[in-house]
Formats: structure tokens, sequence, C-alpha cells
């Protein structure tokens, strides 16, 4: 059983930047294609970022460009940098290892973009 924490989330001006990470149980962290989602009230949660046990990365159209995702297999650890923070970034944001049918939730970290 993977265990996953998040942390870093708060309330942040239109254009600011938050930095969020997630930090995980077990040997095994390092195997597991690790990613980021969020969801906003009233709607799907939705992918936010992810990246592979090899480093690859992808990201949800909305952030390209704006977040960067990347992970510390010795901290057992995965990060989520965001930039020129909006108001539509407004949501719960959630650690996943090993994907979204069948992997690991975390219990979500706030972000508030708001003046």
């Amino acid at each position: 059983q993977v265990q996953l924490v998040e942390s870093g989330g708060g309330l942040v001006q239109p254009g600011g930047s938050l930095r969020l990470s997630c930090v995980g149980s077990g040997s095994i962290f390092s195997i597991y294609g690790m990613g980021w989602y969020r969801q906003a009230p009233g709607k799907q949660r939705e992918l936010v970022a992810a990246i592979t046990s090899g480093g690859a990365t992808n990201y949800g159209a909305s952030v390209k460009g704006r977040f960067s995702i990347s992970r510390d297999n010795e901290k057992n650890a995965v990060y989520l940098q965001m930039y020129s923070l909006r108001p539509e970034d407004t949501a719960v944001y959630y650690c996943n290892a090993g994907g979204a049918v069948l992997g690991h939730w975390g219990r979500g970290t706030q972000v508030t973009v708001s003046s």
C-alpha cells in the first residue's frame, strides 16, 4: 500500500506561484508513474501533469508552459511548480501514484487563486 501526503497549497494572488509537494511511503515508489490531478467545485477531476518512472512528462492543455512536474525518487517525492496562476486554477490538487483508475491517491491540498 502506498500512502501519499500532499503539502504546499494555499491562497495566492493571480500571477503568483506555488510549489506543491507529495511525499510517498514505500520502497517501490520509484517504479510508479506519478501525477497531479485537480478538482474544482462542480467539475470533474482532471489531469494536471504526469511523470513516468523514467522522467517523461505530460501536461494538461490549460497548464502547459506554466506548470512543471518533477520527482525525486531518493526522497519518495513528486513536485508541482506552478507559475502565472489564474483564478481558474483554483481547486483541490491531488497526488496520484500508479494511474487514475487503479492507483493510489493522497487526500489533496487546496489551492486558491484570488485577489
